[in-house]
C-alpha cells in the first residue's frame, strides 16, 4: 500500500521523512496540509494527529507522528540508512535527539520568525538569541564533521537525513554554508545521493514565496 505523508514544502521536519521515502524508493504520496491557514490545528487534522503537528506518516496500517520515529521505522522496514549494531543505533538516536532539541527546532523557529511573519512583527531580540544558540549548534556539527564524511559510521544514515533538512532551505535564517566548511561539504555529499531532491521539489509549498 502506498504510504501517505501529511506535509507542506516549508516544513523541514516533513522534508526529513519525504527525503527518506524518496531515497529508499518507498512508494508514497504527499497529502498537503495548509499550515499557514491553520489546517494543522483544525479538528479534522487533530483526528489524524492529536498533537496538531506535521509531518504525519500513514504506512503499514499505522499512523506515525514525530519525524525521528518515522525515520527509524523506515530504516527498519527498508533496511536503508539504519544501524549495523546496538552501538550505532545508540549513536544515531543520540544525534536524532540532539537535532530535535538543538538544531532543527531552533532553525525552524528562527526561519519562521524571520520569513513568515510580517516584517513589523519580527522580534529582533528573540531572533538574535536564537541565532546565538544556533551558532553553538553549527559549531558542534561542523567540528564533528571535520574528521568524517558522515555523522555516524562510514555511510549516510537517518542521522544525516535528520540533521541536514533545514539547511537546504533558501530563506535567510542566519546560516551561510561558506562559514561552516565541513557542514558545507557534508551537505554536498548528501545532495549527491542518488535520488536526492530539494524540499520544494518533493512537497507543495504553502506559500508562493517567503517574505524577506
Amino acid at each position: 500500500m502506498t504510504a501517505r505523508l501529511y506535509c507542506f514544502g516549508e516544513s523541514g521536519n516533513a522534508y526529513k521523512v519525504a527525503l527518506m521515502l524518496t531515497l529508499t524508493g518507498t512508494e508514497w504520496q504527499p497529502v498537503f496540509v495548509d499550515f499557514f491557514k491553520g489546517e494543522a490545528r483544525s479538528p479534522a487534522f487533530r483526528d489524524v494527529n492529536p498533537m496538531g503537528e506535521v509531518p504525519v506518516l500513514e504506512m503499514d496500517g499505522r499512523t506515525f507522528s514525530q519525524s525521528a520515529v518515522m525515520l527509524r521505522h523506515l530504516a527498519r522496514t527498508t533496511g536503508r540508512f539504519g544501524w549495523m549494531n546496538d552501538e550505532e543505533d545508540d549513536e544515531i538516536l543520540r544525534w536524532l535527539m540532539w537535532d530535535n532539541h538543538k538544531l532543527s527546532t531552533q532553525v525552524g523557529t528562527t526561519r519562521f520568525l524571520m520569513n513568515f511573519l510580517a516584517s513589523d512583527k519580527r522580534p529582533a531580540e528573540a531572533i538574535a538569541f536564537l541565532q546565538g544558540r544556533l551558532k553553538a549548534a553549527y559549531t558542534v556539527l561542523n567540528d564533528h564533521l571535520a574528521t568524517r564524511d558522515w555523522v555516524v559510521g562510514g555511510r549516510a544514515t537517518i542521522a544525516d537525513l535528520s540533521l541536514c533538512s533545514y539547511l537546504y532551505y533558501p530563506e535567510p535564517f542566519g546560516f551561510a554554508r561558506a562559514d561552516w566548511p565541513h557542514i558545507d561539504r557534508w551537505l554536498d555529499r548528501i545532495a549527491a545521493l542518488p535520488g536526492w531532491k530539494h524540499p520544494y521539489d518533493l512537497m507543495q509549498r504553502a506559500l508562493p514565496s517567503a517574505t524577506a
